[in-house]
């Protein structure tokens, strides 16, 4: 498994010579929300469609 700064070398390996720092520090948000979900999904914390649907359907109503 790669430490945290390994990763952050191979982000920073891939993003354009010209990002901004405001565009690594959105990569490192996306790839750490992606992190945290499949983090989730291997530990069986998620939601089936039916109770998505559910919840959205309670958010739409209002």
């Amino acid at each position: 498994m790669k430490t945290a700064k390994d990763q952050v070398r191979e982000l920073l390996e891939n993003v354009p010579d010209d990002a901004s720092l405001e565009d690594i520090q959105y990569h490192l948000y996306v790839r750490q929300k992606i992190e945290k979900g499949l983090n989730a999904a291997e530990s069986g914390r998620t939601l089936s469609h039916e109770e998505v649907v559910r919840r959205m359907a309670r958010w739409l109503d209002k």
